[in-house]
């Protein structure tokens, strides 16, 4: 909306006159179009590296600018990036760095190169999009299988919330995948799951497994991603998929499979 870039006009002057950095990106809702009449604006500002590196070690990579001054409640919400941060990311960013990087645009840049470190951060092959695919599938038989049934079997209700809470976050993140789509983050899975070209019963099985908690509605749900997507991982890669997307994660210098 108009409002929101003049704030963000007036925040790129600023960093214009400033002199230290090298571009500002616009991300979020109002990069995308879909801003309220009261959304904050959403920017990477792009620094040399050297300086990210010093604000690494000041603990300054993010802060507030702006409040109240363009229109009632705005502000800029201001993060830094720079070329090191967007190779890095491109080549082992995690779901909500590449999420927040989808439908940005440059605002102001004195690279030309910008756009292009940008978009490939947002983007990935068909086969990372599989093999994450079978990284979510393991989780959902580890967690929807062995975990959920000790849970039962030891009357331990922590790790039986545990296990489903692991679930049906493993399917969210396998339909995303399944759709060439990242995580943006938690609060974003319910409206995915609703969004999503899911089957009925997968669909029906995890709003049940997320409402309910209950064994029964968790073994509807693996059964119905079996179902679905069973032969992207064969059943005996399952334990070694596992084990080497969460427990050597450390080792293999990766995230877990949850957060990636």
């Amino acid at each position: 909306m108009e409002h929101q870039e003049r704030a963000l006009a007036a925040f790129v002057a600023d960093q214009r006159a400033a002199g230290d950095a090298t571009g500002v990106v616009v991300v979020g809702s109002v990069a995308r179009g879909t801003e309220r009449e009261d959304s904050d604006v959403d920017v990477y500002l792009v620094v040399p590296d050297r300086d990210f590196r010093q604000a690494l070690a000041d603990n300054r990579v993010a802060w507030v600018e702006r409040h109240d001054v363009d229109y009632p409640g705005g502000y800029v919400d201001v993060k830094l990036t720079c070329p090191w941060y967007l190779a890095e990311a491109a080549r082992r960013g995690d779901d909500p760095t590449r999420a927040s990087f989808e439908g940005a645009r440059v605002a102001w840049s004195r690279d030309p190169g910008l756009g292009r470190a940008i978009d490939a951060v947002a983007r990935l092959d068909d086969a990372e999009w599989d093999r994450r695919v079978a990284s979510h599938l393991a989780q959902v038989r580890i967690h929807g299988g062995y975990f959920l049934e000790q849970s039962v079997a030891f009357g331990d209700d922590f790790l039986r919330s545990h296990a489903t809470t692991h679930l049906t976050l493993a399917v969210g993140r396998l339909a995303l995948a399944k759709a060439r789509r990242f995580l943006r983050g938690p609060k974003y899975v319910t409206a995915a799951m609703a969004d999503l070209p899911v089957p009925g019963d997968v669909a029906a099985a995890w709003h049940e497994t997320v409402g309910t908690g209950s064994p029964e509605a968790s073994a509807r749900l693996v059964a119905a991603v079996e179902a679905w997507t069973g032969d992207m991982l064969p059943a005996e890669s399952t334990l070694s998929t596992f084990i080497r997307d969460n427990e050597l994660a450390w080792l293999r210098g990766t995230l877990p499979a949850e957060y990636a």
